[in-house]
């Protein structure tokens, strides 16, 4: 069920989605992703989310193994087990997908039309997968909207669903598509936001390889 906790992340994620092109112009807070300058190597918040497909219901789990970690605060009133210590069937922890460099997409159709974006990801996805991990999440959307997106598409890459928009929010989402790319461990590379023809998402990614082996090799 929704508390108060959930409630206030959603209507930050709203809230990003109005000022994301005021951010560089003003300097305002907080930063968006992709498109403001975020820490070097910034670790990237926990979280948990019911396959976008399956049967799973309810909200995304963005409980932070020491609450601090997403800059948000503990759920007061009820305390969650971490996002990424739960074991719930159907659900995609993002912290299972850092033990290889990571693209995240980031995608909504309401205030936004990102779905053809997440073709090109998922075409990158076929080429890369075994060397890089992929996720598309899908910010607060109808469930059975994006059910159809999957299935007409074809899509193969896993699709997570936040359904309140906690996830977009802890993550400072503002702009449709956003794409993410993650060093192994689960720290930031890069961010852009805006639509990518294939070849160019397939550049970031052969990017995002090059900068993991040279920061293996230092």
């Amino acid at each position: 069920m929704k508390d108060r906790y959930s409630i206030a992340v959603g209507l930050v994620f709203l809230a990003l989605v109005a000022v994301a092109a005021l951010h560089t112009l003003n300097g305002g807070e907080p930063p968006t992703l992709g498109l403001d300058k975020l820490p070097a190597r910034w670790a990237l918040p926990e979280f948990a989310v019911p396959e976008a497909a399956g049967r799973l219901e309810g909200d995304a789990n963005v409980a932070q193994d020491d609450c601090e970690s997403g800059a948000l605060p503990c759920p007061q009133g009820s305390q969650r087990d971490p996002a990424c210590e739960i074991s719930t069937r159907e659900a995609i922890r993002v912290c299972d997908l850092f033990d290889r460099p990571l693209v995240l997409s980031f995608w909504f159709t309401k205030g936004g039309d990102c779905a053809e974006q997440q073709d090109v990801v998922d075409a990158v996805y076929r080429r890369y997968r075994g060397r890089v991990n992929f996720l598309s999440i899908d910010i607060r959307d109808d469930r059975e909207t994006v059910r159809e997106l999957i299935r007409s598409n074809g899509w193969q890459m896993p699709v997570g669903y936040d359904h309140d928009g906690a996830v977009g929010a802890l993550y400072r989402v503002g702009g449709c598509p956003t794409l993410a790319y993650v060093y192994p461990g689960g720290t930031l590379q890069s961010a852009e936001i805006g639509e990518l023809r294939q070849g160019e998402v397939e550049a970031r990614v052969r990017q995002l390889l090059a900068a993991t082996a040279a920061a293996e090799a230092g």
